[in-house]
């Protein structure tokens, strides 16, 4: 993989939100990541590691909140029991729940870490993590899956996460979410029904799902996996690269840039959702 050790630090700090995060909604992560990638971008602080899960929540992309029906798919939705957000990366939109663990490596912004660099770097933090897999974890994109992209993680041509990023004051937050138990055809078939009713009379712009492209590492595994064993594995990655991680909380300063950041996210959902 592409060493940890090549990082100017040996130190990480480590903000797990693996369970508070099922309190509040997915804004505050991402609020929480723009938060951290100030701090590390201003060279504030250690490169920071954020883990995060939340409860059965729709991410849209910018792209989705702009299809002609997607006010009443998002109702329907709603009804379902399902929150909607629009985020503040690329892409087009994922499915969170309990069973998908969210980890944003946060890094300083350098030549190391051009845009298709830092993909590359999760890719190989990701294949370090579960490399006892049968078969080997491959990046391409997955047509049919939902958010498809070049860097689409999946095992015998089934999607299990994919990876984004976001930079922002010299920081950058290299994200990836992993499907780590449930079914990944009725976390995919929830985003087929949103799009059908989103995109209307088949709008050509209306992404296209196709359930059966995506999986669970559970699923892929044929045995339970969990959002802790998945978690030792990441710090096991850490360990074997000599860095050191820390668990933390926010600064002072960090809390209160976090609260300008989430009123940020809170007002652009407002602008383009309407709420």
């Amino acid at each position: 993989m592409t060493s940890l050790r090549t990082l100017p630090a040996t130190q990480w700090r480590w903000l797990n939100h693996s369970e508070k995060g099922l309190d509040y909604s997915p804004l505050h992560s991402f609020a929480y990541d723009d938060t951290l990638c100030e701090s590390v971008g201003k060279e504030d602080s250690f490169p920071i590691v954020h883990t995060w899960i939340h409860k059965p929540t729709i991410v849209l992309g910018t792209v989705d909140s702009r299809l002609p029906f997607i006010h009443r798919a998002i109702k329907e939705q709603n009804e379902n029991g399902f929150g909607t957000i629009v985020r503040n990366s690329g892409g087009l939109a994922v499915f969170l729940d309990p069973g998908i663990l969210n980890i944003s490596l946060i890094v300083k912004d350098s030549k190391t870490f051009a845009i298709n660099a830092a993909y590359t770097f999760m890719w190989n933090f990701v294949r370090e993590m579960y490399r006892d897999a049968e078969q080997e974890i491959v990046t391409g994109e997955i047509v049919g899956s939902y958010c498809p992209g070049n860097f689409d993680l999946s095992i015998g041509g089934k999607k299990f996460a994919g990876i984004s990023q976001r930079r922002l004051r010299s920081g950058i937050s290299i994200q990836v979410y992993l499907a780590i138990t449930g079914t990944g055809a009725e976390r995919a078939e929830i985003l087929r029904k949103l799009y059908q009713t989103a995109g209307g009379n088949h709008s050509p712009s209306t992404p296209t799902v196709d359930p059966e492209t995506m999986a669970s590492l559970s699923e892929l595994y044929n045995r339970e996996m969990t959002i802790a064993d998945s978690e030792a594995r990441m710090k096991r990655v850490f360990n074997e690269n000599g860095i050191k991680l820390t668990p933390t909380r926010l600064s002072a300063n960090e809390n209160e840039r976090f609260q300008k950041r989430l009123d940020l996210v809170h007002m652009r959902n407002k602008k383009i959702l309407g709420y």
